[in-house]
């Protein structure tokens, strides 16, 4: 099965979430920039949400750069990694209206986990049926960013409950993780 359809709805259904998460930013009622202070958190929380979308867009087109056959096993870790990721238009209003307290922190937190284990999925979906001697495969046998996101991403709901801003700059340590494309992915496609 050709990956084009694939990566054609995925672009769609995240362009969707951004949509969403944008529309969510009402315009305030007064014209003086006084009326854009409690806009702030709302802002701040769009900022973060699109950083993470956008860096699982990223990473997903430099995976599927590299990917050469697709089954029914990635086409539904591909749909599990989408579930998660469009939930973060909820997750990230409700950080904004609260002014990222306790259990929204927690809330986003928890979405983070999920999509972090869906992408990991996905990955694995993907190299399940690679020989021995893919690139793509030896390029992602080092997990140490999907797992050290994880453990962030567990830290930051634990710590949500007595400090939420901790536990949002735990949540922008691993987005920092992510920030750069792939190298490893980036390595294997310059070898061929």
């Amino acid at each position: 099965m050709s990956k084009g359809r694939l990566e054609a709805f995925s672009d769609g259904v995240l362009a969707i979430i951004i949509t969403i998460m944008v529309l969510e930013l009402k315009v305030p009622e007064g014209s003086n920039w006084q009326s854009l202070k409690p806009l702030i958190p709302k802002f701040l929380a769009y900022i973060f949400s699109f950083l993470y979308v956008g860096i699982y867009w990223n990473n997903h087109h430099h995976l599927f750069q590299a990917v050469k056959k697709i089954n029914g096993s990635v086409l539904w870790a591909n749909l599990h990694l989408l579930f998660w990721l469009s939930l973060m238009p909820f997750a990230t209003d409700w950080i904004g209206e609260t002014h990222f307290a306790e259990n929204p922190v927690a809330t986003y937190g928890a979405g983070l986990v999920m999509c972090a284990i869906a992408y990991t999925i996905l990955e694995n979906a993907i190299t399940k049926d690679e020989r021995e001697n893919s690139q793509l495969k030896e390029a992602i046998q080092s997990r140490f960013k999907e797992y050290a996101s994880i453990v962030l991403y567990v830290s930051g709901i634990i710590t949500s409950f007595i400090y939420p801003y901790i536990a949002v700059a735990l949540y922008y340590i691993a987005a920092l993780l992510w920030l750069i494309p792939d190298r490893r992915i980036e390595k294997s496609l310059n070898k061929n």
